[in-house]
């Protein structure tokens, strides 16, 4: 499955880009006990999000996703 059709993807991408967020923040919202679920490592690979510094932060290829899946930040 491409990253573009992951929804969860999607859905992080959108969390971050609504508000400020710390790493700390997105892994304990994002967490899981599935090591198959690897929706945080997905979306840096693929270039959505980044980390910078302590907040993660919504790259021009993750706005790019948004709005060309038709999610956009609030």
């Amino acid at each position: 499955m491409l990253a573009e059709d992951d929804p969860l993807i999607l859905d992080l991408v959108e969390w971050v880009s609504r508000d400020e967020r710390s790493h700390a923040d997105l892994m304990e919202t994002w967490r899981t006990s599935c090591p198959r679920l690897t929706v945080w490592e997905d979306a840096v690979e693929h270039g959505y999000l980044a980390r910078q510094g302590k907040l993660i932060a919504v790259t021009a290829k993750g706005w790019e996703l948004l709005g060309t899946s038709g999610r956009r930040a609030a």
